[in-house]
Protein backbone atom coordinates (compact mmCIF):
# COMPACT_ATOMS: atom_id res chain seq x y z
CA UNK A 1 0.00 0.00 0.00
CA UNK A 2 1.18 3.49 -0.68
CA UNK A 3 1.97 5.71 2.27
CA UNK A 4 -1.01 8.04 1.79
CA UNK A 5 -3.66 5.32 1.56
CA UNK A 6 -5.62 4.38 4.66
CA UNK A 7 -5.89 0.67 5.40
CA UNK A 8 -9.39 -0.77 5.73
CA UNK A 9 -8.22 -3.36 8.25
CA UNK A 10 -5.21 -1.80 9.95
CA UNK A 11 -4.88 -4.51 12.63
CA UNK A 12 -5.88 -7.87 11.18
CA UNK A 13 -6.07 -10.99 13.30
CA UNK A 14 -3.17 -13.27 12.32
CA UNK A 15 -3.52 -17.06 12.35
CA UNK A 16 -0.83 -19.73 12.52
CA UNK A 17 0.25 -21.35 9.26
CA UNK A 18 -0.45 -25.03 8.73
CA UNK A 19 2.49 -27.38 8.64
CA UNK A 20 4.02 -28.72 5.47
CA UNK A 21 2.38 -31.79 4.02
CA UNK A 22 4.39 -34.94 4.67
CA UNK A 23 5.10 -36.80 1.45
CA UNK A 24 4.80 -40.56 1.39
CA UNK A 25 6.51 -43.02 -0.95
CA UNK A 26 3.20 -43.27 -2.86
CA UNK A 27 3.13 -39.48 -3.32
CA UNK A 28 6.56 -39.59 -4.92
CA UNK A 29 5.90 -42.66 -7.09
CA UNK A 30 5.34 -41.43 -10.66
CA UNK A 31 3.60 -44.72 -11.60
CA UNK A 32 0.76 -44.22 -9.09
CA UNK A 33 -2.25 -42.12 -10.10
CA UNK A 34 -2.32 -39.08 -7.86
CA UNK A 35 -5.63 -37.20 -8.08
CA UNK A 36 -5.63 -33.54 -7.10
CA UNK A 37 -7.15 -33.06 -3.65
CA UNK A 38 -8.19 -30.20 -1.36
CA UNK A 39 -4.84 -30.11 0.47
CA UNK A 40 -2.95 -29.80 -2.80
CA UNK A 41 -5.17 -26.89 -3.85
CA UNK A 42 -4.74 -25.30 -0.42
CA UNK A 43 -0.96 -25.68 -0.75
CA UNK A 44 -1.02 -24.09 -4.21
CA UNK A 45 -2.34 -20.75 -3.07
CA UNK A 46 -2.66 -20.42 0.70
CA UNK A 47 0.97 -19.50 1.35
CA UNK A 48 1.77 -18.00 -2.04
CA UNK A 49 -0.96 -15.37 -2.35
CA UNK A 50 -0.56 -12.27 -0.25
CA UNK A 51 -3.19 -9.87 0.98
CA UNK A 52 -3.25 -6.65 -1.08
CA UNK A 53 -3.02 -4.50 2.07
CA UNK A 54 -0.68 -6.48 4.32
CA UNK A 55 2.55 -8.48 3.96
CA UNK A 56 0.64 -11.59 5.08
CA UNK A 57 -0.57 -14.68 3.25
CA UNK A 58 -4.25 -15.52 2.81
CA UNK A 59 -3.69 -18.46 5.15
CA UNK A 60 -2.29 -16.22 7.90
CA UNK A 61 -5.36 -13.99 7.61
CA UNK A 62 -7.71 -17.00 7.53
CA UNK A 63 -9.16 -15.81 4.23
CA UNK A 64 -8.83 -19.38 2.92
CA UNK A 65 -9.21 -22.65 4.80
CA UNK A 66 -8.60 -26.17 3.57
CA UNK A 67 -12.03 -27.34 4.76
CA UNK A 68 -13.69 -24.77 2.43
CA UNK A 69 -12.09 -26.27 -0.69
CA UNK A 70 -13.91 -28.90 -2.69
CA UNK A 71 -12.11 -30.80 -5.45
CA UNK A 72 -13.74 -33.25 -7.82
CA UNK A 73 -10.87 -34.63 -9.88
CA UNK A 74 -13.17 -36.84 -11.94
CA UNK A 75 -15.37 -33.90 -12.97
CA UNK A 76 -12.37 -31.53 -13.14
CA UNK A 77 -13.80 -28.91 -10.80
CA UNK A 78 -12.26 -26.97 -7.94
CA UNK A 79 -14.49 -24.89 -5.69
CA UNK A 80 -12.95 -22.50 -3.18
CA UNK A 81 -14.85 -20.47 -0.62
CA UNK A 82 -12.94 -17.50 0.74
CA UNK A 83 -13.78 -15.09 3.52
CA UNK A 84 -12.38 -11.53 3.48
CA UNK A 85 -11.06 -10.33 6.83
CA UNK A 86 -13.72 -7.66 7.28
CA UNK A 87 -17.33 -7.30 6.13
CA UNK A 88 -17.74 -5.31 2.90
CA UNK A 89 -14.01 -5.50 2.14
CA UNK A 90 -13.22 -3.45 -0.96
CA UNK A 91 -10.35 -5.84 -1.74
CA UNK A 92 -12.53 -8.99 -1.88
CA UNK A 93 -12.81 -9.02 -5.67
CA UNK A 94 -9.04 -8.50 -6.03
CA UNK A 95 -8.38 -11.34 -3.58
CA UNK A 96 -10.78 -13.60 -5.48
CA UNK A 97 -9.20 -12.65 -8.79
CA UNK A 98 -5.74 -13.45 -7.38
CA UNK A 99 -6.93 -16.89 -6.21
CA UNK A 100 -8.50 -17.57 -9.60
CA UNK A 101 -5.40 -16.51 -11.53
CA UNK A 102 -3.11 -18.61 -9.31
CA UNK A 103 -5.27 -21.70 -9.80
CA UNK A 104 -5.68 -21.15 -13.56
CA UNK A 105 -1.89 -20.84 -13.87
CA UNK A 106 -1.24 -23.90 -11.68
CA UNK A 107 -3.90 -26.45 -12.63
CA UNK A 108 -4.26 -28.45 -15.83
CA UNK A 109 -6.53 -26.75 -18.40
CA UNK A 110 -9.27 -29.35 -17.86
CA UNK A 111 -10.17 -27.85 -14.48
CA UNK A 112 -13.00 -25.40 -13.96
CA UNK A 113 -12.34 -23.05 -11.04
CA UNK A 114 -15.35 -21.92 -9.02
CA UNK A 115 -14.86 -19.21 -6.40
CA UNK A 116 -17.37 -18.31 -3.75
CA UNK A 117 -16.98 -15.30 -1.50
CA UNK A 118 -18.83 -15.42 1.78
CA UNK A 119 -19.39 -11.69 1.34
CA UNK A 120 -21.79 -10.87 -1.48
CA UNK A 121 -23.53 -12.30 -4.50
CA UNK A 122 -22.11 -9.47 -6.65
CA UNK A 123 -18.51 -10.55 -6.01
CA UNK A 124 -19.42 -14.15 -6.85
CA UNK A 125 -21.12 -13.01 -10.06
CA UNK A 126 -18.08 -10.95 -11.10
CA UNK A 127 -15.63 -13.80 -10.47
CA UNK A 128 -17.83 -16.31 -12.32
CA UNK A 129 -18.08 -14.13 -15.45
CA UNK A 130 -15.33 -15.35 -17.82
CA UNK A 131 -15.51 -12.22 -19.98
CA UNK A 132 -15.24 -9.90 -17.00
CA UNK A 133 -12.27 -11.83 -15.61
CA UNK A 134 -10.57 -11.83 -19.03
CA UNK A 135 -11.15 -8.07 -19.39
CA UNK A 136 -9.76 -7.46 -15.90
CA UNK A 137 -6.62 -9.40 -16.76
CA UNK A 138 -6.14 -7.35 -19.93
CA UNK A 139 -5.87 -4.24 -17.76
CA UNK A 140 -2.10 -3.91 -17.25
CA UNK A 141 -2.40 -1.97 -13.98
CA UNK A 142 -4.80 -4.51 -12.46
CA UNK A 143 -2.66 -7.41 -13.69
CA UNK A 144 0.36 -5.79 -12.03
CA UNK A 145 -1.52 -5.64 -8.71
CA UNK A 146 -2.60 -9.29 -9.07
CA UNK A 147 0.99 -10.31 -9.83
CA UNK A 148 2.16 -8.41 -6.73
CA UNK A 149 -0.32 -10.45 -4.67
CA UNK A 150 1.12 -13.60 -6.25
CA UNK A 151 4.78 -12.67 -5.71
CA UNK A 152 6.67 -14.35 -2.91
CA UNK A 153 7.49 -12.27 0.12
CA UNK A 154 10.18 -13.03 2.64
CA UNK A 155 8.69 -14.86 5.61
Amino acid sequence: MSGGTRLENANPLIFQRSGERLLTATDEDEDVADPIDDREIFDIFSKSINDPEHPLSLEELNVVEQMLINVNDEESTVSVEFTPTIPHCSMATLIGLSIKVKLLRSLPDRFKVILVSSQTHLINKQLADKERVAAALENSQLLEVVNQCLSSRAM
